[in-house]
């Protein structure tokens, strides 16, 4: 470990680290039981195991030695040929319980001369606490142990069951270099994951939560998606896109612009997934790959909805990705999304629904600012996003929530149904476009064995697509 940071092993952490953690500082892992802290202390001391500069781990008495070896061998990274030769697994909590803090120092600097280590781990650390006789004798113990650290050129990892109160009470805060909060958040029925840097002396770092998951790979980081609004601009094509339904590109005077967001909303069934597919189709035909990135039809139903409309069910230009909106992260959704746009060059996007997305986000404001932060790559890369929504009104819409992306999007195109004689109709309508003009005109529009047909404008009678109700 010559350089200077102390990495993961994992490319999104160290990149949120600003490169890694101090490689001769004290770093602190907080976090409540069941949080992670583990799974990463031992991901980071495989991936930093070196026979030159070993890792020493130390239990204390949290958990038993024995238990934290077992779980680690269920560990994709545990080695188990560096154990004893790289790793080393040792034991405070004996020395901690028999002689008090005063031991657990002196074991620890007898390991720092007879191993050379260059990572020490002490799991859990917030366990010494109570072997301290008294508040001046633990504050002692800590500044001989940050002393020894920092006159060993090793870098130090203290684990903790700590709160987040505890940041503004508790000593071992103030000696840190890094503090790393694992941290969950109750979004509906499910509980998600968040790390957040909280102190990294003499480094930037990537603000905010960001989300992670555990598995058997270990901490696996999706780095909070903020896109910084730039002052220089970037070139974008000049000719139109291509809706796939004709009458609507004349009402778009010619199409959309590449790069733009375009919103549909409508209610249930009104036809927004329909449209997103001739989108999607007409790129499709013209050369220009898509990524459908569906969270309500699974391929197996949007397959069928193409075969219905005499479609092909499968087209090597069109990708599908499909997630379950009961277990997603909007931080790794959107990870994948963009890793699928790069792996297949696609040049047109639909996201099909934004309120599935706002679901899954713990908050409006992370909702509103991974679509920001979308739409802004999408569009330096040329790329044309289509974003559907539901509104909950049938016939007419008093309003789009601000947090619907309405405000996003360069373009707005609300679906409706109308009564006309008895019968409820559909209908369409142009709302919004950005840098162009366009046919305001109400619409009434069907959905035939072929796709959708949009007609002449209806009556003056029936409600506009923003306010009002059905006569």
């Amino acid at each position: 470990m010559a350089d200077s940071r102390l990495r993961s092993g994992h490319a999104p952490l160290d990149e949120v680290l600003g490169g890694g953690l101090p490689g001769h500082g004290i770093t602190l892992i907080m976090g409540l039981p069941g949080s992670g802290k583990t799974i990463l202390a031992q991901q980071y001391a495989f991936h930093n195991a070196d026979f030159e500069r070993p890792v020493v781990y130390f239990s204390t008495l949290s958990e038993p030695m024995e238990k934290i070896v077992r779980f680690g061998q269920t560990l994709e990274f545990f080695d188990a040929s560096t154990v004893g030769k790289s790793v080393f697994y040792e034991d405070l909590g004996q020395a901690a319980s028999g002689s008090g803090l005063g031991a657990v120092g002196e074991q620890v600097a007898d390991t720092l001369k007879r191993r050379h280590p260059g990572l020490i781990i002490i799991d859990s650390f917030k366990a010494l606490r109570p072997f301290a006789e008294s508040s001046a004798d633990y504050r002692r113990f800590l500044n001989q142990l940050a002393g020894r650290m920092t006159a060993f050129p090793a870098a130090s990892m203290w684990i903790g069951e700590y709160e987040p109160g505890d940041a503004a009470t508790l000593p071992e805060f103030a000696v840190a270099d890094a503090i790393l909060d694992l941290g969950t958040v109750r979004v509906g029925q499910r509980d998600m994951r968040y790390l957040e840097v909280r102190k990294l002396r003499g480094s930037g770092f990537r603000s905010g939560q960001h989300g992670y998951r555990l598995s058997q790979q270990g901490l696996h980081l999706f780095p909070r998606l903020a896109d910084i609004p730039t002052a220089s601009g970037y070139a974008l094509g000049s000719q139109r896109v291509a809706c796939g339904v004709p009458a609507l590109d004349t009402m778009l005077a010619g199409g959309l612009w590449p790069g733009a967001a375009t919103l549909i909303a409508g209610p249930s069934g009104a036809g927004k997934t329909v449209l997103g597919l001739h989108f999607i189709r007409a790129g499709a035909a013209l050369g220009e790959p898509g990524v459908i990135a569906s969270l309500q039809e699974n391929p197996t139903q949007l397959q069928r909805m193409l075969i219905g409309f005499g479609w092909p069910a499968e087209d090597p230009a069109i990708e599908f990705m499909y997630r379950s909106p009961v277990d997603i992260y909007i931080d790794e959704w959107v990870y994948d999304l963009l890793r699928t746009i790069e792996r297949t060059g696609a040049r047109r996007v639909l996201v099909d629904s934004l309120l599935d997305l706002q679901m899954a986000a713990p908050d409006d404001t992370r909702f509103r600012e991974f679509m920001y932060s979308l739409s802004q790559r999408l569009s330096r890369q040329d790329i044309s996003l289509l974003m559907t929504t539901e509104v909950p009104e049938l016939f007419g819409t008093h309003r789009l929530s601000e947090f619907a992306g309405s405000h996003l999007a360069d373009n707005v195109i609300m679906l409706f149904y109308y009564h006309d004689q008895g019968h409820v109709k559909r209908a369409l309508s142009v709302i919004k476009t950005r840098a162009s003009s366009h046919d305001p005109a109400v619409r009434g529009f069907a959905i035939s064995p072929t796709g959708i047909t949009i007609s002449d404008p209806i009556p003056a009678a029936a409600p506009p697509p923003l306010g009002g109700r059905a006569n």
